[in-house]
């Protein structure tokens, strides 16, 4: 497939772009199109919102773009609902990889990328397909599972979990504190009760990980905390004790939910899609094909937030230093620019360049890690099992965060392959 220049011969109607709305959650894909044709770079809700690959990606790889916009938002939220005592999570945000520039930045992620390598993610495969074993091994004994419930959330926790080498009473803890701590990638949904409960498992989350470093220090092994705690640079810099918390509860943070969304949206796609579905079966060789776009065709990170530092011409628009972009990854992978056939799902696809893991600087650190999580779940769906039904031909989808897309729930029958 090749791809082809986009038709530039819609109608120029005015497009309202709501993210919050049900219709945008159920099917965001209808808006970015109209958007993409009519005004690409279109300016509501006090922010300029892009669609196009070009314009997204020429953004996220643009360093005067800062990504640490987010903390500051905590900060104002809070002052807004009358409630200061947020220093640790400011922290959090401040000192954390996903929301600090450089050279903050470069310098935390040379440290993390030495801990974070191709070779130690693929040497997680047999535990990866170990809890996803376990996991299924449950559903074809009652032949059938929530896809989402039984599987695609458990599944990314639990591998934390053991990769962290946690303490055993700690890790029925880090699901809910991993779902509050979220909140704080969309301040602008939180009100003051939810200030209050961040910032309580944020202390609480920190404290457990922090008592834990003694002991790993003195007995290092192969789990992660050990890792980071070793890692140097040539020139001996190391991460310091809170840096090593905040990069552990930011791999449950920005790693659960959206490796959940992959799983879900991929495992949906797919029972949409049975040609495909077929192809995989009979090609095991295909899972990884069948992540990638599945990442393309619906990532589980649809919007992400950055701030203008300099003023700068983007498509015909002047955005000024100061102001807010809103880019839409979901719609740049839908760009028939960039993508033949854009609202197809192809496994046999080679047009590349996807935004599914962001771009530049700030691509997402744990990509290879959901990219195996998902390849393991795929492999047990529908290579190792004989059959998978959907229940239902509706979906209701997950209404908590308005950046992440992903079923609620995706209830399916299934059996062992014979």
């Amino acid at each position: 497939m090749t791809a082809h220049s986009p038709d530039l011969d819609a109608p120029r109607t005015r497009v309202r772009f709501n993210p919050f709305s049900a219709e945008f959650r159920n099917d965001p894909y209808p808006l970015y199109r109209q958007l993409r044709a009519t005004e690409p770079v279109h300016r509501t809700l006090g922010m300029w919102v892009l669609t196009r690959h070009a314009e997204v990606r020429a953004v996220l790889h643009d360093r005067s773009f800062s990504a640490g916009l987010i903390p500051n938002l905590v900060s104002r939220q809070a002052e807004r609902l009358g409630h200061c005592s947020v220093a640790q999570i400011e922290r959090l945000g401040r000192k954390s990889l996903v929301f600090t520039d450089n050279p903050d930045h470069a310098r935390l992620r040379g440290l993390v990328n030495r801990v974070f390598t191709a070779r130690s993610v693929a040497s997680l495969r047999p535990l990866v397909t170990r809890i996803a074993g376990d996991l299924m091994e449950r559903a074809w004994r009652a032949g059938g599972l929530d896809v989402i419930a039984d599987l695609a959330a458990p599944l990314p926790v639990a591998v934390l979990c053991e990769w962290l080498n946690l303490p055993e009473d700690m890790r029925g803890q880090v699901g809910p504190w991993t779902h509050d701590i979220r909140f704080l990638l969309e301040p602008g949904m939180m009100q003051a009760g939810d200030f209050e409960r961040v910032c309580a498992v944020v202390e609480e989350f920190a404290a457990a990980i922090d008592a834990v470093l003694p002991e790993r220090r003195a007995r290092p092994g192969p789990d992660l905390i050990s890792q980071l705690l070793a890692a140097r640079t040539a020139g001996g810099d190391a991460l310091t004790d809170e840096e090593v918390v905040f990069v552990c509860i930011m791999c449950f943070v920005a790693g659960n939910e959206t490796t959940k969304s992959l799983i879900g949206n991929g495992t949906l796609a797919l029972l949409r899609h049975p040609e495909q579905a077929a192809l995989l079966r009979r090609g095991p060789e295909s899972v990884q094909a069948a992540v990638t776009e599945a990442l393309r065709y619906d990532p589980p990170l649809q919007l992400t937030k950055r701030l203008a530092t300099r003023d700068i011409q983007l498509a015909g628009a002047r955005i000024s230093a100061g102001e807010q972009v809103l880019v839409c990854l979901g719609a740049a992978n839908r760009d028939p620019a960039v993508f033949a056939g854009p609202d197809e799902f192809h496994l046999t696809r080679t047009d590349t360049g996807h935004l599914g893991f962001g771009h530049g600087m700030h691509g997402c650190l744990g990509g290879l890690l959901a990219e195996l999580q998902a390849q393991v779940a795929f492999e047990y769906l529908f290579v190792r099992s004989a059959d998978l039904r959907a229940r239902s031909r509706e979906v209701e989808w997950q209404d908590h965060s308005f950046i992440v897309r992903g079923p609620k729930s995706l209830p399916v029958d299934v059996w062992r392959a014979r």
